[in-house]
């Protein structure tokens, strides 16, 4: 009985570890959440309004320059139990030297980027002993920072905005040994994701190499397999009442927030029950081989398609080194749109 109390307590932990991670995803970039705060102005907290929002304007360079990052809430043991819930798994295939820095470009999206979130953003997988010596940062939607509280949270984690002056900011101005992640794919690759596919959103998604040009970043291909296996997608057959009311409210969220919707469900808080949490299936992500990258400060289009498909080439390599191991068939080919 002892046992069975230990094991549930377990689950208990792991399933609230990621639901308190949820929320903070799904308001990535939300106007309503992002307008809270001002609001807030206009009622009876206006006073915790104006501090908050001071406090915004005077500190707002901040997490476009590398953030607060705190190893302590990093080394969480929260983070363990997010970790242990699926798993999640970092691999690494060759070492990345501190005298370089790094994009680690990541694929595929999935819906909430989970491998990426535990192995980069937090120590659960041990990246600081895998990778001594270097400091990830993982880029993601700049709405997040404008939400006071919210952004000290994220930031703390060495999360950064995905934007071109807060990455160039990182791979020139902070040293050597930096990796910035980067989820290629966007939200746009998310729409793409369902358990046992393998595609991603990548033959027009060159700005990565194009600032690892500039900069003289090594590109690393990554892949965390599993990450589409999570959720399921729902896309309803064409025609019916169901699609054109998906299409629509895909079709309104984009325009209004510039986000792209997933239909998508999980598992409920009882097995076998539907809802949204993610099924407890492994991921593995997996670090591949730097490509060495020179720096030039005015890469032409044709410099950079050459990068862009000597990356996808590598990617490929990686992808088929690594798929039977963690789950795929031999015949499973990585496509790319």
């Amino acid at each position: 009985m002892a046992f069975f109390s230990r094991l549930d307590l377990q689950e208990g932990l792991q399933t609230l570890s990621v639901l308190q991670w949820i929320p903070v995803y799904i308001f990535l970039g939300a106007i309503p959440i992002l307008l809270i705060p001002y609001f807030l102005l206009f009622s009876k907290f206006w006073s915790l309004a104006v501090l908050s929002l001071t406090w915004l304007a005077y500190d707002w360079n901040t997490h476009s320059q590398g953030g607060r990052r705190s190893a302590w809430i990093r080394n969480w043991t929260l983070w363990k139990y997010f970790q242990n819930y699926f798993p999640i798994k970092l691999v690494k295939t060759h070492d990345l030297s501190p005298k370089h820095n790094y994009i680690i470009a990541n694929h595929p999206h999935g819906v909430f980027s989970f491998g990426v979130f535990i192995n980069f953003a937090t120590e659960a997988t041990g990246i600081a002993r895998i990778f001594p010596s270097i400091t990830p940062f993982v880029g993601t939607l700049e709405g997040i920072f404008w939400i006071p509280i919210v952004r000290e949270y994220v930031m703390s984690m060495g999360v950064c905005p995905v934007s071109r002056s807060a990455l160039k900011y990182l791979l020139t101005q902070k040293g050597s040994g930096n990796a910035v992640v980067i989820v290629v794919g966007g939200a746009t690759e998310a729409l793409l994701c369902r358990p046992g596919t393998s595609t991603l959103f990548l033959k027009q998604r060159k700005g990565f190499v194009k600032l690892a040009l500039k900069t003289g970043a090594y590109l690393v291909p990554s892949y965390s397999f599993g990450e589409n296996d999570v959720f399921n997608q729902e896309k309803f057959p064409e025609g019916t009442w169901l699609r054109l009311f998906q299409k629509t409210l895909q079709d309104t969220v984009k325009k209004i927030l510039g986000l792209n919707f997933c239909t998508f469900h999980g598992r409920g808080f009882t097995h076998g029950s539907w809802g949204f949490l993610p099924f407890k299936r492994p991921i593995t992500t997996v670090v591949g081989e730097p490509l060495p990258i020179p720096k030039i400060e005015r890469p032409n289009q044709k410099t950079v398609d050459k990068y862009h498909a000597l990356y996808i080439s590598a990617l490929r390599k990686l992808f088929d080194q690594h798929k039977v191991e963690y789950g795929l068939p031999e015949t499973q080919e990585l496509t790319i749109t």
